[in-house]
């Protein structure tokens, strides 16, 4: 895989913009390792190797374990979870997949039943920016790491 271009260099405001939302979401209340669980999730669906790499990385760090990250793309099978993560986790999978329907009334419900309204608004932008940022890296097949490392030897 071939990068096509490198965003960050060729429109560095908009970059400069989306760090800026980006920010805003990491001042939230909402704790970091639940942020994490939604960004890999939204990786996992949008298929974003650099994202993935990224954001495993991150939740590793943080303490994550291994079988929680392992199972993530199956949570509804898995007791893992708690109540609260997974209220996040499928209203991240209903924002996500806007193509397939409309995000529910029952999935809304669930994430009240954790989150005051604020942070519902804070998780919804949090979930549409990693979606954004999904899309850009998928767009211009942003290379992660290992495959930077990989051209790089290659060559």
């Amino acid at each position: 895989m071939t990068q096509r271009l490198n965003g960050f260099q060729t429109a560095p405001d908009a970059y400069k913009a989306m760090l800026g939302l980006q920010d805003y979401i990491n001042q939230s209340k909402l704790e970091h390792s639940l942020l994490e669980l939604v960004k890999i999730r939204a990786s996992q669906i949008n298929r974003c190797a650099y994202c993935l790499h990224m954001h495993i990385a991150d939740a590793r760090k943080a303490g994550e374990s291994e079988i929680r990250i392992a199972l993530l793309s199956a949570w509804e099978e898995s007791e893992l979870f708690t109540p609260r993560e997974r209220a996040v986790l499928r209203w991240t999978e209903e924002l996500t997949r806007l193509v397939d329907r409309s995000p529910s009334d029952e999935a809304f419900a669930e994430l009240r039943e954790h989150f005051d309204e604020k942070d519902c608004v804070d998780l919804s932008v949090a979930i549409g920016m990693i979606n954004l940022w999904n899309r850009i890296n998928c767009g211009f097949r942003t290379l992660h790491p290992n495959d930077r490392r990989r051209e790089k030897a290659a060559a």
